[in-house]
């Protein structure tokens, strides 16, 4: 059986597609930043994350509750067309950690099955998808860019939010999901909002 896209496996479950895709947006731009300003990641690290942006909520078509182990499952199960097995764990597990609890490679068996270095790019780019799924209410796009600054003397991540005209974003979810962002990459991070 051929397996799926990224975009097709979406369109299959049909799972709040327009948020899906606002997240991916939101995420593309960190992964961007973070790239300039943090840290240098690959195209295919980038790959993985947009196909964890797109699919992290599939979950949902099996229940609300623990929806994030069961898009973990669902992309074992399925495949994802141009990724190999051990890729799909990787991604997988990023979506796996878009909320709930940090990686734990004493309690998780996929995780722990993973190498070390893959490890720490589940928890680089899980970090980023759990923060750009944390700036999306519903799937309201109220986000027009995203930049960051780093302060390597304080060793300190800020996100500067530049909003759509007509309000600020709801930012209390993605203070509590900068978490993983924090643990992968090893700083402390901000969240501001600029009005130029």
């Amino acid at each position: 059986m051929k397996k799926l896209n990224s975009e097709e496996l979406l369109s299959k479950y049909g799972i709040k597609v327009l948020h899906s895709q606002e997240v991916n947006r939101l995420a593309m731009m960190i992964f961007d930043e973070t790239c300039k300003i943090l840290y240098p990641l690959t195209p295919r690290e980038r790959e993985y994350l947009r196909a964890a942006a797109l699919l992290h909520d599939i979950g949902y078509f099996v229940s609300a509750e623990k929806h994030n182990k069961h898009t973990l499952k669902m992309i074992q199960d399925e495949g994802i067309e141009g990724f190999d097995s051990r890729e799909l764990k990787i991604i997988g597990c990023i979506c796996r950690y878009h909320r709930g609890s940090l990686p734990d490679k004493t309690k998780h068996e996929i995780y722990k099955d993973l190498e070390k270095k893959e490890r720490k790019m589940v928890k680089r780019l899980g970090g980023i998808l759990k923060l750009a799924d944390g700036l999306v209410r519903g799937d309201k796009h109220q986000i027009k860019n995203i930049k960051l600054e780093y302060d390597a003397v304080d060793n300190i991540v800020k996100f500067i939010l530049y909003p759509l005209e007509g309000g600020l974003p709801d930012i209390n979810c993605a203070l509590r999901k900068r978490d993983l962002f924090e643990l992968g990459f090893k700083c402390q991070s901000v969240i501001v909002f600029s009005h130029e």
